[in-house]
């Protein structure tokens, strides 16, 4: 989870090969309007987002595989839709400064996502607190060492099944 240009569906892939889970690509789930929307560089509200999140959810949800999935899922009220459909989902937040989100969505030419609209992402976000289920990795290490802490926590949580994620976003 957290704003574009974060890393989440390259994590999110990387996790799911690991692990041999499902990888739920969250841009997909996304209106044909909606993705115009953001493409003209107008930020979706939630009643934008709610068709989003009864299509994503239930994705998860399906299968008997966990899944990895690439979600902003910025706002608490976006996370608590998804543990609705998945309880013992685990939220990888990966944080990256600003600046640098500015780089990477600026460097970015195949995303339907313009920078403009980062300045909203970054206003919206609801950082996840306890007792949100959650780990925070740092979106400046490199992609192999993020996999790591993410698979060092999951580990973790293996330790205590009471606790143990199936799913992770």
């Amino acid at each position: 989870m957290g704003p574009s240009g974060c890393g989440k569906s390259a994590l999110a892939r990387a996790l799911a090969a690991q692990c041999d889970w499902r990888f739920i690509e969250g841009d997909d789930h996304h209106l044909p309007r909606n993705i115009a929307k953001m493409a003209q560089g107008t930020p979706l509200n939630d009643e934008d987002r709610q068709p989003f999140f009864d299509s994503i959810g239930p994705a998860i949800q399906d299968g008997a595989l966990p899944a990895a999935v690439s979600c902003s899922a910025l706002r608490r009220a976006h996370r608590d839709q998804l543990r609705r459909n998945a309880p013992d989902i685990l939220f990888v937040w990966i944080d990256v400064p600003p600046q640098e989100l500015w780089r990477r969505v600026q460097d970015r030419a195949d995303h339907f996502m313009p920078v403009s609209l980062l300045r909203d992402q970054l206003a919206t976000l609801e950082p996840p607190t306890p007792p949100e289920r959650f780990v925070k990795i740092d979106g400046m290490l490199l992609p192999a060492d993020q996999l790591e802490d993410v698979l060092h926590h999951l580990r973790s949580f293996r330790r205590n099944p009471q606790a143990a994620p199936r799913r992770s976003a």
